[in-house]
């Protein structure tokens, strides 16, 4: 059984874009946390600010997913349920870890070196464990997506995943995510974002994220 007008298969590929800003951001964190001189608090400032707006993003992107898309596949496809289910157990292993990790990403933003070491460990993991997720999604989950979904419902999660999103640079997020975005999905992100973040992207968050992302530097920028 298929959802309302669905009438073809979805193009679900900018998840894909999604995945790729949280697998990259992750996987450089060694590097950007553990090459931060010590002392230098202003460093140690930016980047544990940048992986606070990364790991709340992490959070609205489960927390979306689980509100949204798991609900309609368990309705639609039962006979998949089990691979739903094993997402969403993978969430919670998943969560865990950002707990942790936003632990240690706190101590070391008011402790300094001391907690450098952890905070790298403890991103480094995170990113482990969460790149082996996001495979096992890509693989089994997206094409029920694309099988199941309308457009309007794959549609909505972004503006929910904001709503969700505590950080203070949502910018920062939709720059990351259109860095991993053909030229074609960009446009028709921009196309449907709601009226205020277009406007905000456009006004002043491009630039933003472009002089965020040069401070920030290799491996990232």
């Amino acid at each position: 059984m298929v959802g309302p007008d669905v009438a073809s298969a979805l193009d679900v590929s900018d998840m894909k874009a999604v995945h790729q800003a949280l697998r990259d951001t992750l996987d450089g964190a060694g590097a950007l946390v553990g090459t931060t001189p010590p002392g230098d608090a202003e460093r140690v400032a930016l980047i544990s600010n940048f992986y606070e707006n990364v790991l709340s993003f992490l959070h609205a992107h489960h927390q979306t997913e689980e509100d949204l898309v798991f609900p309609l596949l368990r309705e639609r496809c039962p006979a998949e349920r089990a691979v739903v289910d094993r997402a969403a157990e993978q969430h919670e292993e998943v969560r865990v870890s950002v707990d942790a990790a936003e632990s240690a990403v706190a101590s070391w933003a008011e402790q300094g070196e001391g907690q450098r070491g952890n905070c790298a460990d403890r991103l480094s993991a995170l990113g482990s464990l969460l790149g082996r997720h996001l495979d096992e999604e890509e693989r089994n989950v997206l094409p029920l997506c694309a099988a199941h979904l309308s457009a309007e419902e794959w549609g909505a999660q972004p503006g929910h995943g904001m709503a969700l999103f505590s950080g203070d640079k949502i910018w920062l997020i939709l720059g990351l995510i259109r860095q991993r975005m053909t030229p074609a999905q960009r446009d028709e992100m921009l196309a449907h974002m709601p009226p205020p973040a277009g406007e905000m992207w456009t006004s002043f968050g491009e630039k933003a994220f472009d002089e965020l992302m040069t401070r920030v530097g290799p491996p990232l920028a």
